[in-house]
């Protein structure tokens, strides 16, 4: 080849080179946006025919995100990496990011000490009841702690009793509640102190039991855990069997003043109502005095806040129930409080401080070491309640698919409601969904709903025997209620 053709020849090669690399970013950006994975197959068309002809969804989001759990292969997505409110199927990544932290074999730990000498039965100063971040403390345990405390000769305290609630810091509430959700079971306060009235543990409340009168006549109203810490103002009328069940309990801001008002037939059964305290760690101090005195030890002082010292002489201690334990109330009943609780105790262990702030930063870099994009992710609490969260269906699946290899994935999976299992503490929040015979033990997934928002994310064993990852996120409902059939149907698809 002469040197003239050989330059010519050059000459084009590069002219086209930078010809096709000029053209490449033009048919790049001219590309469709990338379409939802949608294999070939019933599974997909039928998917995708409910999410396009359900009025119940005009006008709403669904992300949708299924996957194999053996290979963690995205099957179906339907905006799958759109980000959506997800209520309380947030509490998926406390529960994990707590595992991982924290550990299935974790303890809270409550604690009695003493600032004085003990002489003569007599404790000469202050009884400081400490808590460190237990939320299933119940009246019981305080029988205990007080039945302890007398069994060591202790029969009065001269001082006060002073309850020590700084574990975490003194915010009581996430960002984003809103004021209407305070004296809600489900707006508790958080405190690092805290009591329950029973073993829901719907830490930081009172249950109100609403009993029929004599016709005419107000309504029995009963406390439980009984105590005087908060005030009752009985506002209600027992009606004829005919009568309409209207009974409104609202406590008042800033205060343990609780109202209930309304009418209640004679006929009617007993109801009950969870009420959110004002100050919860006075709240537990009040039921700690009760069992105190209740076992002869008499308190000259008042029930005050406090903090107690490392000089103090520690008398007794109680340790709570495992973490392994304590996720089964948590997730099955989808309990907030725990899950606020779980965040702060989670900052506190890894940066010495117990907020949401730490805990949320540590909750993100371990989310992030298992293998979460964190970067797709807006928390602001851990239980959901905040609308200001948002999660992408997709990540949301590959949480589920890669929590299976964690060693405490067996209590993780565990902790998840069973569909259809009446069992308070088995099919806790999915009791009464997808009670098909055929569908037994075959649903294992976590519920959440916010008005305008229903969610559903877990696991279905197919027909053929495999396992199928779920994540279904329905927001800007009209009603919430309605889009839960949406989630049990296509659950329904993938189970066949």
């Amino acid at each position: 080849m002469n040197k003239k053709l050989k330059q010519k020849t050059t000459a084009i090669i590069i002219f086209s080179l930078v010809t096709i690399l000029a053209i490449i970013p033009f048919f790049h950006t001219e590309e469709p946006p990338a379409k939802a994975v949608e294999p070939s197959g019933k599974l997909s068309s039928e998917i995708s025919k409910l999410l396009a002809n359900e009025t119940v969804l005009d006008g709403a989001l669904a992300g949708v995100s299924i996957r194999s759990a053996k290979d963690g292969r995205l099957l179906y997505e339907h905006i799958g990496d759109t980000r959506l409110q997800p209520a309380s199927v947030l509490k998926m990544f406390t529960a994990a990011a707590a595992f991982s932290v924290l550990g299935e074999e974790y303890r809270f730990t409550t604690e009695v000490l003493a600032d004085g000498k003990i002489d003569g039965g007599t404790l000469a100063g202050d009884l400081y009841l400490k808590g460190m971040g237990d939320p299933t403390l119940l009246p019981a345990d305080f029988d205990e702690m007080a039945k302890r405390l007398k069994s060591k000769g202790i029969k009065e305290v001269a001082g006060d009793l002073v309850a020590d609630d700084s574990w975490y810091d003194d915010v009581r509430y996430s960002e984003d509640l809103t004021w209407n959700d305070e004296h809600q079971y489900y707006g508790a306060q958080v405190s690092a102190l805290t009591a329950s009235p029973n073993q829901d543990y719907d830490a930081g409340t009172v249950i109100v039991n609403i009993l029929p009168g004599k016709k005419g006549k107000a309504a029995n109203l009963l406390l439980e855990p009984e105590t005087d810490y908060v005030k009752i103002l009985n506002e209600t009328v027992t009606v004829d069997s005919e009568g309409e069940h209207d009974i409104i309990i609202e406590r008042e801001h800033g205060s343990n003043s609780i109202s209930v008002r309304g009418t209640i037939p004679v006929s009617a059964h007993k109801a009950r109502e969870w009420v959110a305290v004002w100050e919860p760690s006075l709240y537990a101090g009040s039921l700690f005095k009760k069992s105190l005195e209740d076992h002869g030890i008499k308190v000259v002082g008042k029930i005050i806040k406090g903090r107690a010292t490392e000089t103090m002489t520690r008398i007794v201690s109680h340790k709570s129930m495992p973490l392994a334990d304590l996720m089964i109330p948590f997730m099955k009943l989808s309990n907030n409080g725990h899950a606020e609780v779980l965040v702060k105790e989670m900052g506190k262990v890894v940066q010495g401080e117990g907020s949401w702030e730490k805990g949320l930063e540590v909750m993100d870099a371990e989310l992030s070491r298992i293998g979460i994009d964190t970067s797709q992710l807006v928390l602001r609490d851990g239980s959901g309640i905040s609308h200001a969260n948002l999660i992408p269906a997709n990540e949301i699946s590959k949480l589920l698919y890669l929590v299976q290899s964690e060693k405490w994935s067996p209590a993780f999976q565990h902790s998840l409601p069973v569909a259809g299992d009446e069992l308070r503490m088995a099919g806790g929040t999915m009791r009464n969904r997808l009670k098909e015979e055929h569908l037994k033990d075959r649903v294992s997934a976590k519920t959440g709903t916010l008005t305008g928002v229903s969610t559903l994310a877990g696991y279905v064993k197919t027909a053929s025997g495999d396992t199928l990852i779920f994540s279904i996120m329905l927001n800007n409902l009209l009603d919430d209620r309605e889009g839960r059939k949406v989630e049990d149907q296509i659950v329904r698809i993938l189970a066949r």
